[in-house]
């Protein structure tokens, strides 16, 4: 993969996590999570505006997993087997990090830290399947 290709698959990546997440997790979902980052003993968890140059960061490295991950699958990648990564990679770095809080802080109660790598399942699949396709077409 040329530095090109990380760049463009991080980009398109990040911008499809972003909107997929907006739509889903504040339109769509907006009471599960409002509950979820209130369910722990912790109060005043969520922030009033979120600060979006963090968001921005974090979703432009995360899009440079998914792209790295699907940039070194054999062959030329597909729209298939980029939602199949994506979605994968999304499963686990949501799992990883939602247990990680959970055990170490009183944010999120066990029923949320369950739920939610399911459903960061969408947006990181939807992301991979972007990139997979931007990524596709460069070959």
């Amino acid at each position: 993969m040329t530095a090109r290709d990380l760049a463009t698959g991080t980009v398109v990546g990040a911008l499809t996590l972003s909107a997929t997440g907006t739509v889903m997790f504040w339109t769509v979902l907006g009471n599960f999570y409002a509950y979820a980052l209130s369910a722990g003993s912790a109060t005043g968890v969520p922030r009033e505006s979120p600060l979006i140059w963090a968001v921005a960061l974090g979703a432009l490295s995360y899009s440079t997993l998914v792209t790295l991950a699907i940039g070194n699958c054999a062959g030329s990648p597909t729209m298939g087997a980029g939602i199949k990564v994506g979605a994968v990679i999304g499963f686990l770095v949501w799992f990883a990090a939602d247990f990680f809080l959970y055990g170490i802080s009183n944010v999120l109660d066990l029923k949320s830290a369950l739920i939610d790598p399911l459903l960061e399942v969408v947006p990181s699949a939807v992301a991979g399947g972007a990139i997979a396709a931007v990524l596709g077409k460069r070959k």
